[in-house]
């Protein structure tokens, strides 16, 4: 009885169940988009498709990069010990429980829209090209920017049946938000990524790397911000703004010395910007009702 349990642990851990941090960055803006598009709260049918199709997608998204990452994985201090990265998992468990993951998210949006499920589709090929995109581009986490946005115009879809220009500019302020999280991740990462020969943002930015993340935030305020003000927001809204700017100022002291530990800590926190902005959302649009 114990094998099955064991074998259970390790796909929990390919997963990264232990770590909710990732796919609650996924959630909030996909929750804030839900909740603009239907002018408040979507309904239970939509917030458990999309929130269940965020978890299952995040976690297969896990499995390809580690299958993906594996040869690279072995020589950096915090991924030395991922299932795959060990063999503890073989590529194809790994593989086989990622398209089930898949199937189980497609599934859900089967329970929307075409247009959703075009978009999904999108969503799909862009994770499965992320983790290479290490490889080739300088900065990949331009793509997972990408990646990790689709929720807000698959959101609009699956309530108005159409994307409209809000979306874009939602995905183009969040992509910045993903641009700075991930460059923070990528710091812990920077010595070993370096001997390595893996690209990413905070090996390109070099010196430039803390005052990037910065603005990157910022792009997110702005964009949000100005975007939202256009579509009537106020008080909650500019609140959360507000707040998510305290603690951009917090994230700046933990990375300023760019210490793996501080670094790692920023990046695991910012979900709680990502729920500032849904709260004050949320609030804005319960205050016009």
């Amino acid at each position: 009885m114990s094998a099955p349990r064991s074998r259970f642990a390790l796909y929990l851990d390919l997963i990264r169940w232990n770590r909710p941090a990732g796919w609650l960055l996924l959630l909030w803006p996909t929750l804030s988009a839900l909740w603009i598009a239907a002018g408040g709260f979507p309904g239970w049918r939509l917030l458990a498709v999309f929130a269940l199709g965020t978890i299952l997608m995040r976690s297969a998204g896990c499995c390809i990069n580690d299958v993906a990452d594996r040869e690279f994985d072995r020589h950096v201090k915090r991924t030395a010990q991922r299932p795959v990265t060990t063999g503890a998992v073989s590529v194809r468990e790994a593989l086989i429980l990622a398209a089930a993951l898949a199937a189980a998210a497609f599934g859900l949006v089967l329970l929307t829209n075409v247009l959703t499920m075009a978009w999904s589709v999108a969503a799909l090929a862009i994770t499965v090209v992320y983790p290479f995109a290490k490889r080739y581009v300088a900065m990949p986490q331009a793509v997972l920017g990408l990646a990790f946005s689709f929720g807000i115009p698959m959101a609009f879809a699956a309530v108005n049946n159409d994307v409209p220009m809000l979306a874009a500019w939602l995905l183009l302020g969040n992509a910045c938000w993903v641009l700075a999280y991930d460059t923070e991740y990528a710091m812990v990462d920077r010595d070993d990524d370096l001997k390595i020969g893996m690209k990413t943002s905070a090996i390109t930015l070099g010196r430039f790397d803390v005052a990037a993340v910065l603005a990157f935030y910022l792009g997110l305020v702005v964009i949000w911000g100005l975007a939202l003000r256009a579509q009537g927001f106020g008080v909650g809204l500019f609140t959360a703004l507000a707040l998510v700017l305290v603690q951009v100022v917090w994230h700046a002291l933990m990375i300023r010395g760019r210490t793996r530990d501080g670094c790692f800590r920023a990046f695991r926190l910012n979900h709680w910007i990502g729920l500032t902005l849904f709260a004050g959302i949320a609030t804005d649009l319960l205050l016009r009702q």
